[in-house]
């Protein structure tokens, strides 16, 4: 079985709760429960979130060797984290990133994105069904 690891940074431990008019109201259980239905059989979906930069490039790090890809929303770690893009340059697989909200809408530090220098593909404002979009592709890269 290929497991996808579904990496959340900070501040979407309060999905569903925290300004539910630009994120929505599902919670990352939804995204799980998605991510899941979206992948079917063969696949795993490992789901983590932290607050803390340094344990989002442990996992990184730990996929390198458990994972077929990697769906992430490194949420303000997007705009800040070197160390984020670093630890995904030594990943081998597939990376698909992902924003709930249409970032290009909201401030101009938004626009910028450590993590779309290695990404293979970007989502953003399509909500929670953008990580279903991600765990498709993720499914369609590395099949076979």
């Amino acid at each position: 079985m290929k497991t996808i690891y579904v990496l959340n940074g900070p501040n979407l431990n309060l999905l569903g709760k925290r300004q539910p008019e630009i994120y929505g109201r599902e919670t990352l259980e939804d995204v799980e429960k998605l991510c899941r239905d979206t992948a079917g059989t063969g696949y795993d979906i490992r789901l983590l979130q932290s607050n803390h930069e340094g344990q989002i490039v442990d996992w990184i790090h730990e996929a390198r060797e458990k994972a077929a890809g990697i769906v992430i929303n490194p949420a303000a770690l997007t705009h800040t984290s070197v160390a984020v893009l670093d630890a995904l340059h030594a990943f081998e697989g597939p990376v698909i990133e992902v924003h709930i909200s249409q970032v290009h809408k909201r401030e101009a530090f938004r626009h910028h994105s450590y993590v779309s220098l290695r990404a293979d593909g970007v989502i953003a404002g399509l909500g929670i069904e953008g990580y279903a979009a991600a765990t498709r592709r993720i499914v369609q890269l590395t099949q076979g």
